[in-house]
């Protein structure tokens, strides 16, 4: 079991300046120009992609880490450089892990690498989940598979909303319901391969904020993948299914319903140390500013009123990256999160985020309202922190019923 520790040992502070370096180099001066465009940043993705932050290797890497912190430590680099570009970078992380936490080892081996690619050929995988009537209430899901069982094919029909590298991707992942009577349990995941008949791009959202990660709807139409897509395999589905059924309302569903619960939880600190990336870029932009921009003949830190924000706001994004430490420390240790600690992390930081950079527009008063100064671009990234990978209202649910044990509603 790996010692808890603040400090980063030699290797993690040689990775974390390495992606600082690519950061402050290539991510920086190139975000206002793709949040303008509103499209992926293939250039940007390709340059990491040659010099291995784009590569399945590196981000495994950080993912095996003794101490849990690899990851948190590579979301927030890389969030301080931009949050847009850097979803583009992480984005099909999201489809990897579905495939790494369900599939077997032969679905790994084969699907994995293809999401990513090489540095001459940059490829993105999207994960497919939510629904236009089916984002926090997974069980209103409609998009099904049923079983050819003569051709031995999934056929998948449906559409999904909210996916990252959705319709651009080469390789998507589908969450689709096979079984609608056993609600959320009844769901399987399915890969679609690439120029599968039948799968298409549906509407592109143009966002508040985060414009340089496409997001977009997925429309399957008839959409049939070979029974081999079936992540797990069938046999392993329909074990599992038949479980569902025993277990149906009984004590023993809703362990399993925990434990569902349990993965949730483990993801989200990932997302929190993305939202602690993105405060801490506005909160440097505002110090720095403060001590150089002069009013009334002194720098304007010298008032208390800027100060003294200041002051709350690295306190602030402290207190966040230890509650996201503390959860991904817990989470690779095999530590329970008796207090719902994941999701403690991700809402701390994730309105942290929302604040700080609210505070750094503030400071830089007209200038911060401008895109002119980076911090406007960060406040509307920051928005999407208390959204994705669950509301602020979903973790504080979580957090309330896992802290008094009842079914709060």
């Amino acid at each position: 079991m790996a010692e808890f520790t603040f400090e980063l040992n030699d290797d993690q502070k040689q990775v974390r300046d390495w992606l600082h370096g690519f950061a402050a180099d290539v991510m920086r001066p190139a975000a206002a120009e793709w949040d303008e465009r509103e499209e992926t940043p293939w250039p940007v993705i390709q340059e990491a992609a040659k010099i291995g932050v784009y590569s399945l290797d590196f981000y495994a890497q950080q993912f095996f880490d003794p101490t849990g912190l690899g990851i948190p430590m590579t979301m927030e680099e890389l969030f301080w450089g931009d949050a847009g570009i850097a979803l583009s970078l992480v984005g099909t992380g999201l489809a990897a892990v579905g495939v790494l936490a369900n599939g077997t080892e032969e679905q790994i081996g084969t699907w994995v690498p293809q999401m990513y690619g090489d540095a001459d050929d940059v490829k993105v995988a999207a994960f497919c989940s939510s629904e236009p009537d089916a984002g926090s209430d997974v069980g209103a899901m409609r998009t099904r598979a049923v079983y050819d069982e003569a051709k031995d094919e999934w056929v998948l029909n449906g559409t999904k909303t909210w996916a990252t590298n959705g319709g651009i991707a080469h390789v998507h992942v589908v969450v689709a319901v096979v079984d609608p009577a056993l609600g959320s349990k009844g769901h399987a995941s399915f890969i679609v391969p690439p120029a599968t008949p039948g799968l298409s791009q549906g509407q592109k959202f143009k966002k508040h904020g985060i414009r340089a990660s496409h997001t977009a709807e997925v429309v399957l139409e008839d959409v049939r993948v070979p029974g081999h897509c079936l992540l797990g395999g069938k046999e392993k589905l329909d074990e599992r299914l038949a479980r569902a059924r025993e277990r149906a309302g009984t004590a023993g569903g809703e362990r399993v319903r925990n434990a569902a619960m349990a993965t949730f939880e483990a993801s989200r600190p990932a997302v929190g140390a993305m939202a602690v990336g993105t405060a801490r870029a506005a909160y440097e932009v505002a110090l720095d500013y403060a001590k150089t921009r002069s009013q009334f003949g002194r720098p304007i830190i010298d008032n208390q009123g800027i100060a003294f924000q200041l002051a709350d706001m690295r306190t602030r994004i402290d207190a966040a990256r230890l509650l996201v430490w503390r959860a991904s420390w817990m989470a690779v240790t095999g530590k329970p999160f008796t207090s719902a600690e994941g999701s403690m992390s991700k809402l701390y930081a994730s309105e942290t985020a929302q604040r700080v950079t609210a505070q750094a527009v503030q400071i830089l008063g007209g200038n911060g309202f401008t895109r002119e100064y980076p911090v406007e671009r960060m406040h509307r990234d920051a928005a999407i922190y208390t959204i994705f990978e669950g509301t602020s209202e979903i973790q504080r649910l979580v957090i309330a019923r896992t802290l008094s044990g009842m079914p709060i509603r």
